[in-house]
């Protein structure tokens, strides 16, 4: 599947110039009216070492209101964490209705990283995959948008760009001995990628595959990926609200067909109005 990816992709420089600032811009708005719409929205990032999502995400950040946006850069499982099961560090990371959830590097490590270099036996990976897809399930039937990127570079880009980080001497720190580890291992990571796209993309939790070569292409496919799932989301959300019972479309839609109900009888009186008319009565 990797291999029919078009990595020759680019964007000229005034093409970026010219879509970038309204997609920005856009995606601010958009931000907003999920957060009026109480809609949760749940964004994964996956890629190679040197793919560049650490860029795209700094720049998605710059017009997004951070009061509503939080970012959960990847780490190893704390002690508790180790000891519950897998998801339930990012369970307790899950958005808010009406914020929005970055991951950068998620729940997928346990079917890469973890399955490529034997941290976790074959049967436990494989069993997450359906762990996985029920987590995200459960999410988006609770109302919430889920959108996944996978940042696709070549082996050879890959080497190229850790190579130049590494002689700079600003940029050195960010290259490590598991980078090259990862780089080496590059055919099994294509075929552990591949089988967790295959497994795990479903309409509910699309998985966009970007083509991230050239990283102005790249940051604008991402953009306009997440533009067309959040209108999407406020679409669905304003035809199928009622589904969700705690949303604001949800309380107005109950509001409004209590209001449409004809008038009755007279309402009864209460035990304190009876006693009050009897009491008028024998004056």
């Amino acid at each position: 599947m990797l291999e029919t990816v078009d990595l020759t992709l680019t964007l000229t420089k005034e093409a970026y110039t010219k879509k970038a600032p309204p997609l920005r811009e856009k995606l601010r708005l958009l931000q907003y009216q999920c957060k009026d719409a109480e809609i949760p929205t749940i964004i994964v990032f996956e890629g190679w070492d040197a793919a560049g999502k650490g860029g795209i995400i700094s720049r998605l950040l710059e017009r997004m209101d951070p009061r509503g946006f939080k970012v959960h850069p990847a780490r190893p499982p704390t002690t508790e964490e180790e000891a519950k099961p897998f998801l339930w560090r990012y369970w307790v990371r899950l958005p808010q209705d009406s914020e929005i959830a970055l991951f950068d590097r998620s729940w997928y490590g346990r079917v890469m990283i973890e399955r490529v270099a034997k941290m976790v036996p074959k049967k436990v990976w494989r069993t997450a995959f359906e762990e996985i897809s029920q987590f995200e399930r459960q999410q988006s039937e609770d109302g919430a948008v889920i959108v996944k990127f996978f940042l696709h570079i070549s082996k050879k880009e890959q080497r190229r760009r850790l190579k130049k980080l590494a002689k700079d001497k600003f940029e050195s720190w960010r290259v490590t001995k598991w980078d090259w580890k990862h780089h080496k291992d590059y055919d099994k990571y294509v075929a552990a990628i591949e089988e967790m796209v295959a497994k795990t993309d479903a309409p509910y939790a699309p998985w966009t595959i970007v083509e991230a070569t050239d990283k102005r292409f790249a940051e604008i496919k991402v953009f306009e990926t997440l533009v067309k799932a959040m209108q999407g989301a406020l679409a669905w959300r304003k035809a199928h609200g009622t589904e969700i019972g705690r949303s604001k479309v949800a309380r107005e839609a109950k509001k409004a067909a209590q209001a449409a109900k004809p008038v009755g009888h007279a309402a009864k009186p209460t035990g304190k109005e009876k006693g009050h008319a009897r009491k008028s009565g024998s004056q």
